[in-house]
């Protein structure tokens, strides 16, 4: 492959989506999607199904649409357990699994979980700023060249719907303190040999992290 070829694939592999500033957690719609996946495990039917029963009470066809295939852009990040676990499970666990496969679905948000959120709880500093996240941004944004490109507006769009998501998946509280985690056994044992890793993106230290896992 042409040297100048690959170096552009990589970086297009590497890109940022940012797709998540559709909406926040969608904790009520995305059960509702989940639930139709579980009665046919066919997400082609279940967007179908979703988009014609209007079953996530969007004001609009475009609306609808862009919530709809975020929603299963993240609930694909889920296996069938993990996806039972978010229609039968409790409020928080549900909260906490659509934090996750928000994570596993956007690096960004991946990243700014694990190198800002986490970083500052471990080393004792409570407070989430805007000031962070632009710090984080501008960090990414010399790796990233997509990022400079985004616009001023754009950029608080993307601030505001990730500081929502934080606080509806309550990693942060209405004053952007860091929120107490508590993880259910019942979330630990559904993720199964990937609990590990996949609770990196909570404010957890890496003994709590163990002590929930064992």
């Amino acid at each position: 492959m042409d040297l100048e070829i690959r170096k552009q694939s990589l970086m297009s592999d590497s890109e940022y989506s940012m797709s998540f500033i559709a909406g926040g957690l969608f904790l009520i719609e995305s059960t509702a999607v989940a639930e139709a996946y579980l009665h046919s495990k066919n997400w082609d039917e279940v967007k179908t199904l979703v988009s014609h029963n209007n079953k996530i009470q969007a004001k609009t066809r475009a609306s609808l649409d862009r919530y709809l295939r975020e929603i299963v852009l993240r609930l694909r990040q889920l296996n069938d357990l993990e996806i039972e676990l978010l229609v039968k499970g409790s409020t928080t666990d549900r909260r906490q699994l659509l934090w996750i496969s928000a994570c596993r679905k956007h690096r960004f948000i991946r990243e700014f979980a694990v190198e800002v959120i986490r970083e500052k709880h471990l080393h004792f500093q409570p407070l989430v700023t805007h000031k962070d996240f632009d710090m984080f941004f501008n960090q990414k944004a010399d790796w990233h060249p997509e990022l400079d490109k985004l616009t001023m507006n754009t950029l608080k769009k993307i601030r505001q719907v990730l500081f929502r998501m934080l606080k509806e998946a309550e990693i942060i509280m209405a004053n952007d303190i860091i929120n107490n985690i508590y993880i259910s056994k019942t979330l630990a044992k559904t993720l199964g040999k990937n609990s590990q890793r996949a609770l990196t993106v909570f404010p957890l230290t890496d003994e709590q992290i163990r002590k929930i896992t064992e």
